[in-house]
């Protein structure tokens, strides 16, 4: 058995086709099949029901998806490894993000590693943070950047620092209703129309819960999975947002209304162990580990 056998059969799992596992591993078919019944010979069991039609796995091959992608990421993390210890930091870095993060400017962060780093292939993408959590949890992401409510702070992973801790306040356009109070309460928002995250997100948890815990219902008329749609709407006068202060302060054509019984949200950097040699780097780059900022609590 062999790595190259194991990426052809590999190939052949994602793309149920032999004919395009050979295109995409830039070998010919006959090659590539020669190699995947040597595999299966050497396993003593076969991994592919083949039919003229179409390739599918069999139960043998089902279980050999998960330990053969785990083995050709060991043997990546082995590579990044030895080029770090000579200098050379490669592989690739995936970091998972809110739309609200607010607490650094990660566009920043993130060109001034690229210029120290630029053998790293830095793979972005925003999310919502039980997903981001998730993803990290199950090593699809090295480095997350999350929004909780306090009371949630044990769904996190043991390895993460926190960056902020930050009140929510409501969100109105200039000529909204409520635009003139120097503070408003949870039971005048749930008077007016609301635009939220949907329902059994961590960002609509930490306002969700402060209604209950008022003993306030509220109807949720706008549901939303990314900030500019909520600023879009709040803009047009359709909705009052409820977001964090530090999101309010950079939409500075809208008005921010403190909330005098409002909720809370923490900003967390969370990390799985063991980090890969361009995360750990990226990790002590940032000031997220070592001095300044305490790691997992």
């Amino acid at each position: 058995m062999n790595l190259k056998q194991i990426r052809y059969a590999l190939a052949v799992a994602e793309t149920q086709s032999f004919t395009q596992a050979a295109r995409r591993c830039h070998t010919v078919q006959s090659a590539l099949s020669h190699q995947i019944a040597r595999l299966e010979q050497e396993l003593g069991c076969q991994l592919f029901e083949r039919t003229s039609r179409r390739v599918s796995l069999t139960d043998a091959g089902q279980a050999f998806i998960l330990p053969a992608q785990r083995l050709l990421a060991e043997q990546q993390n082995l590579l990044n490894e030895v080029n770090a210890a000579s200098g050379n930091v490669t592989g690739t870095l995936t970091l998972g993000t809110i739309s609200t993060l607010n607490a650094f400017d990660l566009t920043e962060k993130l060109g001034e590693f690229n210029r120290c780093y630029p053998a790293v292939n830095i793979r972005l993408y925003v999310g919502m943070s039980e997903a981001l959590i998730e993803d990290t949890r199950q090593q699809k992401t090295d480095v997350s950047f999350v929004g909780i409510w306090p009371g949630d702070k044990n769904t996190l992973p043991l390895s993460h620092c926190k960056l902020t801790d930050e009140p929510l306040v409501a969100l109105v356009a200039p000529d909204h209703v409520l635009a003139g109070k120097a503070s408003v309460d949870l039971q005048t928002l749930a008077a007016v129309p609301l635009v939220d995250f949907y329902s059994g997100t961590g960002a609509r948890r930490q306002t969700d819960r402060a209604f209950q815990t008022a003993g306030i219902k509220r109807h949720v008329n706008f549901e939303i999975d990314h900030i500019e749609w909520l600023e879009n709407l709040v803009r047009r006068g359709l909705a009052a947002g409820i977001v964090p202060i530090s999101t309010a302060q950079r939409l500075i054509s809208l008005v921010s209304i403190p909330i005098d019984d409002g909720p809370r949200r923490q900003v967390y950097c969370i990390w799985h162990t063991p980090l890969s040699a361009a995360a750990e780097r990226f990790l002590h780059f940032s000031g997220f580990t070592g001095q300044g900022i305490a790691s997992a609590e």
